[in-house]
């Protein structure tokens, strides 16, 4: 049984193999990549949603390179820990499903058979992963309105995507697990410091969360080293800083031959009260 619920109604929907139909008979056609946009205009907030095509390639190409390795491998072995046989698993903005596959793979290295569901706003992302993982359903939509029936989720793991507290803690069941990767204060520095005339370190708030308590948090800092330049292009791409850049700093950005930066992330463990 799906935990997916229509977007219209709130109605439970169910996989016909083709499309997904809730009990008032509102349908949505599976795409042939294997993922169902459940996403409605009126939650969409603009004409263009989430990341476009070249966004979700360069992240794409950069992660499947394994630069983020590390921080990968962190994230599943929290995962294994909170984890058990009939777990309901939710990536909330999963991107292009570099994360979500692998968390996967994990499950299924530890033989523990999880049912597991991935969400994000842009119908290109999620295609990207439904071709990329196909024992992961997908659908396009927003996290700040997700498809997903209240209190069926075990664990919701969100690396990156805007944080909406309400939604989380409605989807997740009491004591129910969230893992959330968020930059730390030193990511990307050495890269700042080479495109900005100013740059500045991150702000990391406080780890407290309404709803939730706080359960852990796990530093990974490592050193990456960059040796192509259209690696760094999609490095910077993968950014919020991309958006805010001039073209004075773009032009420092392309002129980059190589580079030497720091990764620093937290991944933060948080129980629903």
């Amino acid at each position: 049984m799906s935990v997916l619920i229509c977007p219209v109604c709130g109605g439970m929907l169910e996989n016909t193999g083709k499309s997904y139909i809730c009990g008032k008979h509102h349908s949505f056609d599976i795409a042939r990549s294997g993922y169902v946009n459940l996403l409605l205009s009126k939650h969409a907030g603009k004409a263009v949603h989430g990341d476009n095509k070249l966004m979700v390639q360069a992240r794409r190409d950069f992660l499947d390179k394994g630069y983020y390795a590390p921080l990968c491998e962190a994230v599943c072995d929290e995962a294994l820990k909170y984890t058990k046989n009939g777990s309901v698993v939710l990536d909330a903005g999963c991107g292009e499903g570099y994360y979500t596959s692998a968390v996967r793979a994990a499950f299924d290295r530890s033989d523990i058979a999880v049912k597991m569901y991935g969400v994000d706003i842009s119908k290109v992302a999620v295609e990207y992963a439904a071709k990329r993982e196909k024992s992961v359903k997908f659908a396009a939509a927003s996290v700040f309105h997700l498809p997903v029936a209240s209190t069926s989720c075990d664990l919701l793991i969100t690396m990156f995507a805007p944080y909406c507290g309400e939604e989380y803690a409605r989807v997740l069941k009491s004591g129910g697990i969230m893992i959330m990767a968020i930059p730390s204060e030193n990511h990307l520095w050495e890269l700042k410091q080479a495109i900005y005339d100013t740059p500045y370190k991150n702000e990391v708030k406080p780890y407290e969360l309404d709803g939730f308590e706080h359960i852990g948090a796990q530093r990974v800092s490592f050193i990456m080293e960059l040796r192509d330049s259209t690696d760094i292009r999609s490095l910077f791409s993968m950014t919020p800083y991309y958006y805010k850049t001039g073209k004075t700093e773009q032009e420092r950005l392309e002129a980059l031959p190589e580079l030497t930066t720091q990764a620093d992330f937290e991944v933060l463990t948080y129980r629903k009260k």
